[in-house]
């Protein structure tokens, strides 16, 4: 199995600009503010120069930068879930779909015996150090 994650599409020969662009990006839009007031604090013109990039590019007022990635994302699972036109595959698709709606809820479904099972195993335990901790009080009243 292996996990997906978010990677900006930058070519292999690429310039450092556009290389940090990607890596800023992939961070959002609070990585660029920080460059920004890094570029002011050490050098003025160089905090001027990304502000104006930042607004002509209309990353300073998107909601994030790296947002743009899960909503690609949103969009491909959805269309995952259309038909494809291949009855066969169409089939498939919807039984393995089946089968693992299946397979979560039984083991959801476990999960839920061994909570209430672990609960009633503590609730077994506390009331039986009660009834004993009650049984040496009547013992230590009655000596």
């Amino acid at each position: 199995m292996t996990t997906a994650t978010y990677s900006a599409d930058v070519p292999a020969n690429s310039g450092w600009f556009t290389k940090s662009e990607a890596w800023l990006d992939q961070r959002g839009k609070g990585a660029w503010i920080a460059a920004m007031v890094l570029g002011f604090i050490f050098f003025w013109p160089v905090g001027l120069a990304l502000l104006a990039y930042m607004i002509w590019s209309k990353r300073m007022f998107s909601k994030s930068c790296r947002h743009s990635g899960h909503r690609n994302a949103r969009r491909q699972a959805w269309a995952a879930m259309k038909p494809s036109g291949n009855t066969a595959f169409d089939a498939y698709k919807a039984e393995t779909l089946r089968r693992l709606q299946d397979e979560q809820d039984a083991f959801e479904s476990f999960l839920e015996r061994l909570r209430e099972a672990k609960d009633k195993a503590e609730f077994d335990q506390f009331m039986d150090d009660r009834e004993k901790r009650a049984k040496e009080m009547m013992e230590t009243e009655d000596a």
